[in-house]
């Protein structure tokens, strides 16, 4: 091609424009340089040719530095994506960067939901609809859904116009809220298997260019290992968390274990060294760090290690239903009890204080001392149920006349069970109407007996006691005070003495089996008393007496009289008594007129019959009397 000097020139012109990255509008300013200068028409036609060239090398340079730029952004992507573990980072981060690269409106990323077999936004940039941010989509509608099914990159630069998709009221109204219109989505591909789709779309017509379709593919496909890599990363993680939380628990367990093979032989070793309760729960509030009550099946605290608040709580009873249902100690409140049970047989209760928690080995720690305190309490049942049978021998040989025949052989043996037959002693025959309690009545009697340097035992079904400390009566009810306590029931106490000596003895004990015999006829249960304290009753009565029975044949039509009517005949009969049968006496101590004693005598002369006060009639009237009494003031 031949250029003239001026050609020249404006070829030079596109040079330079070429150099600096000129707009494309510049490269019309040489030609119209040339024109105004009146280069001929040829000359103009070849710089034009030459125009058209230049703006092609632009072209080609335009193109490849925008390449240049799409790689570059694509490869700090790729490093991004590396550097990000969770997977919410990288989602978030691929759908910013796609809508970067595409310089679109909007981006977002969908992924297949296996369970339901559809596709659901997962994560968006630039979106402004709650709606659009929340659509589903079913495999094959929509543009998303359709990429999803194909496994294919599809775009439209306008979707409502574009019938290539299945086109759905929810999608499309979705679509609409957004205010989207040309859209592109890519798949994201983990080997042959579609895991979601990423989608660029703008709110104006515009056509995705295939430099485009292939740029968003290139991120989908280093996104699609990414998000590969960030959930296996969270599953190794999730991994190594189950690892490690399995370690720790295995940890435990292994100190759970140990601390438990500690108890259990330091439980054995107290067990085979003869140890008792009280050693017991020292030990197992040592181990558990807490502080604990033994109790009895009765409530009786056995055994106690610091201040564990005393009494047991008002649901202890169900508590420990709820324990024996279980197999389990359970909490009440603050505290954990655990029943001490020897087969069906409730012993007693072991509670628990200063411990909130009580899991694991420590839970079986608590569990393992009540089941070795129901070992010792058997034990301990069993050696004075031993006991129990040779004091009952001993109290047999003293009480009773059948034997007893070496005197000095009788007292060797009653000093081996510390008592002394040369001093005197109360006799005291113990009744309680449970009479399943009474073995622990027994163990009680022979505690408290101990205590006054006595003997206790079981002796023809009944608890007897020998007691040196004090008169027979305050013996008599001291017992029936401290042993209902002790039983958590009532307890009639009769007593007989004081004795020295075989001989007396036995006498004194017929005196308190009569006793406690008048005591519970008189409907005293639960008190105690000896023969003096009741009198010439008690010697009236004898060996067996139907006190109500007498007293409602003596009396009966009088007592029936002043409760219909509610007058004061059996008061004023008793006061004419108290006073020698003499009327002036009995009327100042009854505050009437004299006339009114002698109108209620007559009334009960008409209900008792006239010869009331026949010598053998009045003497069973004040009997009846002083029965009357007797029963009213139990």
């Amino acid at each position: 091609m031949r250029v003239g000097r001026i050609g020249w020139v404006s070829v030079r012109a596109f040079l330079e424009l070429l150099a600096r990255d000129a707009p494309a509008a510049d490269f019309d300013e040489p030609i119209r340089a040339a024109k105004e200068a009146g280069l001929a028409f040829e000359e103009v036609a070849q710089l034009e040719a030459v125009q058209l060239l230049a703006l092609q090398v632009r072209g080609v340079l335009e193109h490849r530095r925008r390449r240049e730029a799409e790689l570059s952004a694509l490869y700090e992507t790729v490093g991004d994506l590396a550097a990000l573990h969770d997977v919410d980072a990288v989602l978030a981060a691929i759908v910013r960067r796609a809508r970067l690269l595409l310089g679109t409106d909007v981006a977002y990323l969908t992924l297949i939901d296996v369970g339901r077999g559809d596709t659901y936004m997962r994560v968006t940039d630039g979106s402004v609809s709650a709606r659009f941010q929340r659509v589903r989509l079913a495999m094959g509608t929509g543009l998303a859904g359709l990429v999803a099914q194909t496994k294919t990159p599809y775009s439209t630069s306008n979707y409502f116009a574009d019938k290539r998709f299945r086109h759905t009221t929810d999608i499309d109204d979705a679509v609409v809220d957004e205010g989207l219109t040309a859209i592109l989505g890519v798949p994201l591909l983990l080997g042959t298997r579609v895991i979601g789709v990423l989608l660029a779309a703008n709110r104006t017509e515009r056509p995705f260019a295939h430099e485009e379709v292939a740029l968003l593919a290139s991120l989908a496909a280093h996104a699609a290992v990414a998000i590969d890599n960030a959930r296996l990363l969270a599953d190794m993680q999730q991994t190594l968390s189950e690892l490690a939380e399995a370690s720790r628990l295995i940890s435990e367990q292994k100190t759970s274990v140990e601390r438990a093979a500690d108890a259990h032989d330091r439980l054995a070793d107290l067990v085979l060294a003869g140890g008792d309760v009280q050693a017991v729960a020292d030990a197992v509030a040592e181990v558990l760090g807490g502080e604990l009550l033994l109790l009895d099946a009765g409530g009786r605290v056995l055994a106690q290690t610091g201040a564990t608040g005393g009494a047991p709580p008002d649901s202890l009873d169900e508590a420990l239903r709820m324990a024996r249902a279980s197999g389990r100690a359970v909490a009440v409140g603050d505290r954990w009890v655990a029943p001490v049970l020897a087969g069906g047989e409730r012993l007693g209760a072991l509670l628990l204080d200063g411990r909130a928690e009580l899991a694991g080995a420590d839970r079986r720690i608590f569990e393992r001392a009540a089941l070795v305190a129901a070992l010792l309490l058997l034990f301990e049942r069993t050696v004075a149920d031993a006991e129990a049978r040779v004091r009952g021998e001993l109290l047999h040989d003293l009480l009773t006349t059948a034997l007893g025949r070496n005197p000095e052989a009788l007292r060797t043996h009653a000093r081996r069970f510390g008592l002394d037959l040369d001093v005197e002693h109360a006799v005291v025959v113990v009744h309680t109407v449970d009479t399943a309690a009474r073995q622990r009545l027994a163990f009680a009697a022979a505690q408290l007996a101990h205590g006054h340097g006595g003997l206790a035992g079981e002796l023809a079904g009944e608890v007897v006691l020998l007691v040196r400390d004090g008169a027979p009566g305050d013996v008599a009810r001291r017992c029936a005070k401290e042993l209902g306590t002790a039983l958590g029931g009532s307890v009639t106490a009769g007593a007989g003495g004081p004795a020295l000596g075989q001989g007396q003895l036995v006498e004194a004990y017929r005196q308190a089996r009569r006793c406690v015999a008048v005591l519970r006829d008189l409907g005293r249960e639960g008190s105690g008393a000896s023969l003096d304290d009741l009198g010439f009753i008690g010697l009236v009565l004898g060996e067996q007496g139907d006190v109500a029975g007498f007293v409602r044949s003596t009396l009966g039509p009088v007592l029936d009289y002043d409760a219909r009517r509610g007058t004061k005949l059996l008061e004023t009969l008793a006061v004419y008594f108290t006073h020698g049968g003499n009327l002036s006496r009995a009327k100042d101590d009854l505050h009437v007129h004299v006339n009114t004693v002698t109108q209620r005598l007559d009334r009960i002369a008409r209900l008792l019959g006239e010869d009331w006060q026949s010598p053998q009639r009045s003497l069973e009237v004040q009997v009846a009397l002083q029965l009357q009494r007797l029963r009213e003031s139990g």
